[in-house]
């Protein structure tokens, strides 16, 4: 959400970002504001100046029966004026509520470092770490391993919740939760305040961290309930700062947070629509800053360093995209992905994504920061992933297959495996 201050002195900057994301759909919308917010403050001032009048009049009623004086002159002039009053406020309701409504759709002016593109098929490669390993072997996808370890069932799954679902056992469930504590303690060890969330959220919170095509499209509401399931630690884990003024000593804030995260999204179809790549339930450890406007893209470039250095250590291969201007969702100033080697598809995809939020979401869910001295002003918050643990399953499997099926525990992981350090043909699963 964009500051009314910014209509007013800069319109052409937004309808100017608007065109850089392919959105001139919206353009009218930047007029509408403007001219709802001039009729806003003009109303402002009549109900200002009928108030004023209505003081005037009630204190020359005062005087004139003090000294004995008609007054029905000025109770006359002053009978209409309640009602006056009362239908200026009305028409400013209903234009403070159709002008939330459109700021709510404007998206938030994009960092000026981000490449304009249409869509993500223009986002730009920043840079690859790790080289892909070379196979000797016709190599499988990762349903297909993890269905001959008889360690993933996705047909039950199908059958008791539907597509999008899987179970885990044996080794490959403790893999998981293996990729679970690792990044963990990784983030605990890099200063970041382990929390666990709630895994519903009201809608007000939604709105103050979602857009809201995205709540169409992904949310999972709950029935006769002012909740959601959650798609992500990022939305409870900011929530827990709304209507807050923080202590500028307080900053930044640094959070980690693991949940079980749902998503009514699902791929296209096709090569992973069944499998883990891209499900309605998933496990994901994601973090969080809130900061000082000057030191978010500062954090920005921590955070994504982080998620780098995790998957070094886990020996995947992965490049980091730049966000064109086109993919960006509307309440990000700038975002980054993350795309792991895939050996099945020769080719990358995504795993972690790294957002700078600016002052939108804190605009949305009115968190602010008090420097000490009299000034009130909007923190930035800034979210990032730090493992979506079925897509990191997908690339442990594929990237560390061998050819009798088994599949190496990337040795990181090995103090969290009870040991193991190679998972091979397990019969846990019923058959």
């Amino acid at each position: 959400m964009l500051d009314i201050k910014l209509f007013r002195d800069d319109p052409e900057l937004i309808k100017e970002n608007i065109r850089k994301k392919f959105q001139e759909h919206k353009l009218r919308y930047v007029d509408e504001v403007i001219e709802k917010d001039n009729r806003l403050r003009e109303l402002m001032q009549e109900s200002q100046d009928l108030r004023h009048k209505r003081n005037e009049l009630s204190i020359k009623v005062s005087e004139a029966k003090k000294k004995g004086i008609d007054t029905s002159k000025y109770v006359s002039e002053a009978k209409d004026i309640p009602k006056n009053i009362e239908k200026t406020e009305e028409e400013m309701a209903k234009l403070r509520e159709r002008i939330n409504e459109l700021l709510l759709v404007i998206p938030n002016i994009i960092h000026k470092s981000v490449p304009v593109g249409k869509n993500d098929k223009e986002n730009v490669e920043v840079e690859k770490i790790g080289k892909p390993k070379a196979f000797d072997f016709k190599i499988k996808s990762h349903v297909e391993i993890a269905e001959k370890l008889g360690m993933a069932d996705f047909d039950t799954s199908a059958e008791t919740s539907g597509k999008g679902f899987y179970y885990l056992s044996g080794e490959l469930a403790l893999l998981n939760m293996a990729l679970i504590n690792f990044a963990r303690d990784y983030m605990v060890k890099q200063g970041y305040v382990y929390t666990e969330p709630p895994l519903m959220i009201r809608k007000r919170v939604l709105e103050g961290v979602y857009s809201s095509e995205e709540i169409d499209q992904m949310s999972y509401k709950i029935e006769d309930e002012d909740l959601f399931l959650i798609a992500t630690s990022e939305h409870p884990l900011i929530g827990m700062f709304i209507n807050k003024t923080l202590k500028k000593s307080e900053l930044p804030i640094k959070l980690t947070g693991y949940s079980a995260c749902f998503r009514k999204e699902i791929g296209s179809h096709g090569i992973d629509q069944k499998g883990l790549y891209r499900t309605h339930q998933f496990n994901k450890q994601e973090m969080i800053v809130i900061c000082e406007p000057e030191d978010s893209y500062m954090f920005y470039d921590e955070m994504m360093n982080h998620s780098k250095e995790i998957f070094r250590q886990l020996g995947i291969p992965i490049r980091e995209l730049e966000c064109c201007s086109g993919d960006l969702a509307d309440l990000k100033a700038k975002s980054a992905d993350l795309e792991a080697w895939s050996p099945r598809k020769n080719d990358y995809f995504e795993i972690t994504s790294c957002t700078n939020m600016e002052e939108a979401q804190a605009r949305r869910l009115n968190i602010r920061i008090d420097d000490g001295h009299g000034k009130r002003y909007f923190a930035h918050t800034l979210n990032n992933t730090v493992i979506a643990t079925s897509r990191a399953l997908v690339a442990i499997l594929e990237n560390f297959q061998n050819k009798d099926g088994s599949v190496d525990v990337p040795e990181a992981l090995w103090p969290y495996m009870l040991g193991k350090k190679r998972i091979s043909i397990n019969t846990a699963m019923p058959g």
